[in-house]
């Protein structure tokens, strides 16, 4: 009896400390850190000597992915520098978030980045942007700006490019090699000391490279270089989860590719320029992320997931992209006319069923909202929906699916 007893005392305790552990686990602190690092396509990335980027690989995932929208439609979207930035922390194509150059002339704000999210659910918290680029902060992020509810980013460092004191600007771009270590070492200096809640880090210097070299020994020297800086980064993040018993997301990528004739170039749609890639030190990788070839508009909604960010269903309508960590049920919805008809597809991932909305409306590029209505309920399985013209507003449409797990949007644009 008394063998019994104990037994079940220590059953007990035992179920005590299993449930004190989980709620341990679901109480750590979740922070995420992504880096773009500019312009390596793929390829380039697979023929350099990148012992960092493989080790966050082996760790968790790589993915070759994409940049440039649907292309050939109305998403179709320039493969330049800051189009990617702004893709990415957008979640959506250029034919939303209104960024189409380098110039940055006027970005939609009514897509919230996902500083903005984060900070929505989080005042307090903090945010970081590390960066050769000033504009990343001041015009992307839009710190300060009305438009971006007068956004504050707790850590930065940028603008070096316009200081040519201690960065002497040379015609071979070295200077930029230099202000990407400093970018970088300051990055993995705060990461380890204050541990932003959600840092971006910009790294240039192999875009650069890219320009004026092209294919060439010069160019995968600055991949490498820019391997070794990501594992400055990678090791402040290793040593702070250690120390502060935190979980960390670590994401990094490009922002576009490179010409296919000599890789001086971008900004076409061309396979080279659209293609990009994925690291991450996530072992939650979905299927969609492990057998498909997600797009840059796929690692905001990622992040949100990871930081379980509450967002308004009128911002996930517009998202262009679907999670990497959860469950996807569909993906690639497209709306095509077929005669007298409107094609709607896409590619089940899980059988179920979704609900089918329209609206004729575009409310939310100017902050307002669209009136959907629901078209039917359809079978995942069957991949497809058709819908009479005569049921259509004249020219343009919004059509939504929704199912368990995923959001889905596409537009039928008439030529």
């Amino acid at each position: 009896m008394y063998l019994r007893k104990l037994t079940v005392i220590l059953g007990i305790l035992a179920i005590g400390i299993s449930r004190a552990q989980n709620v341990q686990s679901d109480l750590l602190d979740k922070k995420v850190v992504f880096i773009i690092v500019d312009g390596i396509s793929a390829d380039q990335l697979k023929t350099a000597n990148t012992p960092y980027l493989d080790q966050i690989g082996r760790v968790g995932a790589y993915t070759d992915a994409y940049v440039g929208g649907g292309k050939g439609t109305y998403s179709e979207t320039p493969t330049i520098s800051a189009v990617g930035y702004n893709s990415l922390i957008t979640g959506t194509w250029a034919n939303k978030h209104n960024v189409w150059g380098n110039g940055i002339k006027a970005p939609n704000y009514n897509y919230p980045t996902i500083f903005r999210l984060y900070k929505d659910q989080n005042p307090s918290g903090t945010i970081g942007v590390f960066s050769s680029w000033l504009d990343n902060r001041t015009k992307l992020v839009g710190e300060g700006l009305d438009a971006t509810g007068q956004i504050e980013v707790n850590h930065h460092f940028d603008g070096l490019e316009y200081d040519t004191i201690n960065f002497p600007h040379d015609i071979r771009r070295n200077f930029m090699k230099l202000i990407d270590y400093t970018v970088a070492d300051h990055a993995a200096e705060t990461i380890l000391r204050e541990g932003p809640d959600l840092s971006w880090v910009y790294l240039e210097f192999s875009d650069d490279m890219g320009h004026g070299y092209g294919d060439s020994d010069r160019f995968t020297a600055a991949v490498e270089f820019e391997d070794y800086l990501v594992g400055k980064i990678w090791k402040a993040v290793e040593e702070r989860r250690t120390e502060h018993k935190e979980e960390w997301l670590f994401v990094v990528t490009t922002d576009h590719g490179r010409t296919e004739e000599d890789g001086k170039h971008h900004g076409g749609q061309s396979d080279r320029e659209r293609s990009t890639w994925i690291v991450t030190n996530s072992k939650d990788t979905n299927g969609y992320f492990n057998s498909k070839t997600p797009g840059v508009v796929d690692i905001l909604p990622t992040i949100v997931d990871f930081l379980n960010i509450e967002v308004p269903q009128s911002v996930r309508r517009e998202w262009d992209g679907v999670s990497l960590i959860q469950p996807v049920d569909a993906v690639d919805l497209r709306a095509t006319k077929k005669g007298s008809h409107l094609e709607v597809s896409w590619e089940a991932l899980s059988e179920g069923s979704g609900n089918l909305y329209m609206s004729s409306t575009n409310a939310f590029k100017n902050g307002g909202q669209d009136d959907y209505k629901l078209i039917e309920t359809v079978q995942l399985e069957k991949g497809k929906l058709k819908i009479p013209l005569r049921k259509l507003s004249k020219g343009f449409c919004k059509l939504i699916l929704e199912t368990k797990n995923t959001t889905l949007n596409t537009w039928y644009v008439e030529e």
